[in-house]
């Protein structure tokens, strides 16, 4: 029966992924792969708002299921080595650090925000 839950949130969190990340790429005219880095900040503030607060059904249904599909840790790995590939090595530098810095800094806001309440 977990595995119903697992599956139920990534149904939603991995067509959530690719169309956030088409609308926010759309609108910036930029090689950073500001999609990628959105669904992966925000899923990591999600992730930390569940581990934080909810019980364990929840946790497999948003943690395991929706963030597992929302997040992707390949494409960001891929996005950065065609960075650092085609020259744009700044860029590439800065999507790891800056992944790094707030995907950790979200999900300790969010099991913060979570204790909080």
């Amino acid at each position: 029966m977990n595995w119903l839950l697992v599956v139920a949130g990534a149904a939603v969190g991995a067509p959530l992924r690719y169309l956030t990340d088409r609308a926010i790429q759309s609108r910036h005219d930029s090689v950073f792969p500001w999609g990628t880095f959105a669904v992966n900040v925000t899923g990591c503030l999600v992730l930390g708002l569940v581990t934080g607060a909810a019980g364990p059904h929840l946790q497999l249904l948003l943690g395991t299921g929706l963030c597992g599909a929302l997040t992707t840790y390949s494409t960001f790995s891929y996005e950065t080595l065609r960075l650092a590939e085609t020259g744009a090595g700044l860029y590439a530098l800065a999507n790891v650090g800056a992944s790094l810095v707030a995907g950790l800094g979200a999900a300790f806001v969010g099991v913060e925000l979570a204790q909080a309440v």
